[in-house]
């Protein structure tokens, strides 16, 4: 694939939408390390480009397991109001900051009560935090709208706990749900009770499959489970061959259902081996709903611009695929339909068109 040139200013600039980023894995490496003096909790190292690089490296080891165990510095700073209030705050900044106009954070709230706070307390303090950085960003001029997923954990038994949370919340910027966590040995299935509640709220989820696990998670998320959206879904290409889509493959494509696909964690984790030849590019030209998404920006030392940059230079996108996975995010965004229509027609095309 030859390589193609867009100013990085514009790339820069263009209209963004993520639909698969984690609270826990997008804090800056400076908030990390004041924090943790603040709590008494040891890092790695306490200078910020310091810590930035050990992340990288260490979710660079191409093992799922080992990549989410990088966690453990980040959760240590995530469990009392003052942490939550100002990770949430900058990450809705940080969006901003890099043109993102609509996004969805994620995180479970079992894994921020070490300090004392409840599960709702969790939930009512991330949302004080970013109902402040979206009003932050707006006075700036760069309006971002952030709504939340609650996650439960898949090796853990909470996630019933998570889901009536989501419901309890959906009122007040919670607009869906999640599992997260190691996926192999740990099915969606074992929480299909929680899922059953979800659709009988008509509480909208997404389901992490199709990474560490195959064809067997993809299917028992959307066909057992009831899936809206998949959470990388990048093995789903197992079920392709030589263009050929197998039965699962065209129910994924024809039923518009969204693939969160995050390019550079896929390579950390060792689910794709390089960006020119990630899936996406070729599920994207087979006509899948491929959404491009950060998955965790201090994990994987990325940014939204920085994956379109390197699908630009790498895999030989242009801006209209750009608009493309932009406009599919909007699509299969868990906001009601108008809300979705706006940013499409009055956000997104037209920032899309002075690129082009």
């Amino acid at each position: 694939m030859t390589s193609t040139r867009i100013d990085p200013e514009i790339i820069r600039r263009l209209p963004k939408v993520v639909l698969h980023d984690h609270l826990d894995g997008g804090l800056r490496p400076a908030t990390v390390v004041e924090l943790a003096e603040s709590v008494g909790h040891t890092l790695p190292t306490t200078d910020p480009d310091e810590l930035a690089a050990w992340y990288f490296d260490a979710a660079n080891s191409g093992d799922l397991v080992r990549y989410i165990a990088t966690f453990e510095h980040t959760l240590a700073v995530l469990q009392n109001r003052e942490g939550l209030l100002r990770v949430a705050e900058e990450y809705v900044l940080d969006l901003a900051a890099d043109g993102v106009v609509y996004g969805e954070v994620r995180y479970a709230p079992e894994l921020n009560t070490n300090g004392g706070l409840t599960l709702a307390e969790v939930v009512e303090t991330v949302q004080e935090g970013l109902a402040a950085g979206m009003a932050k960003a707006a006075a700036a001029g760069t309006p971002v709208q952030v709504r939340t997923l609650l996650c439960g954990m898949r090796m853990f038994d909470r996630v019933g706990e998570a889901a009536d949370l989501a419901v309890a919340f959906r009122d007040a910027g919670v607009v869906g749900f999640d599992i997260a966590g190691a996926e192999d040995g740990f099915p969606p299935a074992d929480h299909l009770a929680a899922f059953e509640h979800l659709r009988r709220e008509s509480v909208p989820f997404t389901i992490h499959a199709g990474e560490a696990h195959g064809l067997p998670s993809i299917h028992q998320a959307l066909q057992v489970c009831g899936a809206q959206r998949i959470g990388h879904g990048v093995r789903i290409t197992e079920d392709i061959v030589d263009g050929k889509l197998g039965r699962l493959a065209g129910w994924v494509r024809d039923r518009r259902i969204a693939l969160e696909m995050c390019p550079t964690s896929n390579l950390q984790t060792g689910a794709a081996t390089s960006i020119a030849e990630h899936p996406i590019t070729a599920l994207k030209d087979l006509g899948f709903r491929v959404t491009l998404n950060t998955d965790n920006r201090l994990v994987s030392g990325t940014t939204m611009t920085r994956e379109m940059s390197l699908l630009v230079e790498e895999a030989g996108w242009s801006v209209e695929d750009l608009r493309t996975v932009t406009v599919n995010a909007l699509k299969s965004a868990f906001i009601p339909y108008d809300e979705r229509k706006a940013l499409i027609e009055d956000v997104v095309l037209p920032g899309y068109a002075s690129a082009l």
